[in-house]
């Protein structure tokens, strides 16, 4: 039987998997990508690095497998969307990448909201730009770091840059296309689109842009020595993580609602026409003809991996020690906090949120009582009051029943239930284990000719394993919680400025 390689790059990890045609994992190799903060608000990693990173997990997956290099198919990457990941004019790394937890351009997308910008912007390419876009990003540079932005050579994102590295070739997809500088009706990149954003001189950098199942290259004799792969193995265009992760639940398609429960909060809904609206990005799905409405946030289960890393290193030193999971030792002081009344609010604007980039994160009604399951059961809601909140929005245009989940959500069925009791939709989880990796490998497989489509493999590959039905009597606690949680929200607007004003004043004091 073929196989197929996808990568996924996260924010913290990049991820090799190596499937069976029939979706099935064979082998599956993770290295961490070290994140850098060089100041605040700001979130890099090294490209290079990543890269190294990338190609170690690629060979480990090889070697796990068992089969030959020359089994693999073909191969496709996603990774991360948005941020920014540059090229000098003679193909090299140009600075570090910038993650899309990153939020240095906060105050420009804030200006453009009051100049008219935004709207400009919403009418030309279906969306607004927020702290992370690619434009946000190069209007930063080129305000802060001029030299820099002179010196752009290619606009890319970080799968882009993963494809490149192996295969030499400068190029990106139709879904990673739409980040920023295309129109939303014609779906291709438009120099107005630019110029909306006064970038138009970058016009040049921009890369051709092919399907996602289309081949582009081959790996390269540099890349196959890096990696394992044998030289020559076509390598598809790929596609962004968000829509790969949506394609490989089987959640890509008119009519359902796809949530990634991931680092960031991912909502999505295909549609047949644009839809767009300042409440969500409309994107383009992996053909043309397809829109993808995306109400997305950087703030979803982030939160949670930061809980455990600063509140829970007794039990992560002891995990380690018995060979068991922290999820595992954490779930007894869940399951007491879970049987009590619910009293602190948690807002998880760690990184960001749906409320401007001057919100941040905290928690309300904490006492000296409380114990650590008692804040992390805030956590868990805080997690799923912000989907619901994206979700709310697009149900507003689409009314759907059910739900699709991936991401660290799917594999809770604590937080899986959550979601269905906040939301009063169904809640599915479906059998892809590594659903943006496999999503990636949809697309590789379709280019070789082994799926018809990459929707039509997913729907024959993929099935339901578990529902979540909500709970009538949980719906009304959390939907009196919700209303407390959206109330506090508005009510902390002004105190949020105060409190980055006052931070901003303190760092230059202290220099």
């Amino acid at each position: 039987m073929a196989l197929l390689l996808g990568i996924d790059n996260g924010l913290t990890v990049t991820k090799a998997v190596i499937f069976e045609e029939d979706g099935t994992p064979v082998a599956v190799a993770r290295r961490r990508v070290p994140q850098s903060f060089p100041e605040p608000r700001h979130v890099e990693r090294d490209m290079a690095g990543l890269w190294t990173a990338t190609a170690e997990a690629i060979r480990e997956a090889i070697e796990k497998s068992g089969r030959p290099a020359g089994d693999i198919k073909a191969i496709a990457a996603t990774a991360h969307g948005d941020g920014l990941y540059l090229l000098d004019g003679d193909k090299r790394p140009l600075g570090a990448g910038i993650l899309s937890l990153d939020s240095r351009a906060g105050g420009i997308v804030d200006a453009w909201e009051k100049d008219g910008v935004a709207r400009r912007a919403l009418e030309l390419t279906g969306q607004t730009a927020h702290a992370s876009a690619p434009s946000a990003l190069l209007a930063h540079i080129r305000q802060h770091e001029p030299e820099r932005y002179r010196a752009i050579g290619h606009v890319f994102t970080c799968k882009d840059w993963l494809r490149f590295c192996l295969t030499g070739v400068v190029g990106t997809d139709l879904t990673e296309a739409s980040t920023s500088f295309t129109n939303v009706r014609t779906q291709a990149f438009d120099r107005a689109a630019l110029e909306v954003f006064g970038l138009g001189d970058l016009w040049p950098a921009l890369p051709p842009v092919a399907r996602p199942d289309e081949i582009i290259g081959t790996v390269t004799r540099d890349a196959a020595a890096a990696t394992g792969l044998l030289e020559g193995t076509p390598v598809a265009a790929g596609l962004h993580d968000v829509t790969a992760s949506a394609l490989g639940i089987g959640g890509h398609a008119p009519g359902l609602l796809a949530v990634v429960a991931g680092t960031y909060s991912i909502n999505e809904l295909v549609t047949e026409e644009p839809m767009a609206d300042p409440r969500w990005f409309c994107r383009n799905g992996i053909r043309k003809g397809w829109w993808n409405a995306m109400a997305i946030s950087p703030a979803s289960t982030a939160n949670y991996d930061w809980f455990l890393d600063n509140f829970c290193r007794d039990l992560s030193e002891r995990a380690e020690h018995e060979a068991t999971d922290i999820h595992t030792l954490l779930q007894p002081e869940l399951a007491r906090a879970l049987e009590k009344p619910s009293d602190i609010v948690f807002h998880p604007f760690l990184f960001g949120s749906p409320f401007g980039s001057g919100a941040s994160a905290g928690f309300f009604g904490m006492h000296g009582w409380h114990e650590r399951g008692d804040l992390l059961k805030a956590v868990l809601e805080g997690i799923v009051f912000n989907h619901k909140l994206h979700i709310d929005d697009l149900l507003s245009r689409v009314p759907v029943e059910r739900m699709r989940i991936s991401g660290g959500g799917a594999r809770s069925p604590v937080l899986a239930q959550m979601f269905a009791d906040a939301t009063g939709l169904a809640v599915d989880v479906s059998s892809a284990d590594e659903a943006a990796a496999w999503g990636a490998a949809l697309v590789a497989g379709t280019a070789v000719g082994l799926y018809a489509s990459p929707e039509t493999g997913a729907a024959a590959t993929t099935r339901i394993l578990r529902s979540y039905q909500p709970d009538t009597v949980r719906s009304a606690r959390l939907a009196e919680r919700y209303n407390l949680y959206r109330q506090l929200a508005d009510g902390m607007a002004p105190h949020w400025r105060a409190i980055e004003d006052l931070a901003k004043r303190s760092r230059g004091v202290d220099g």
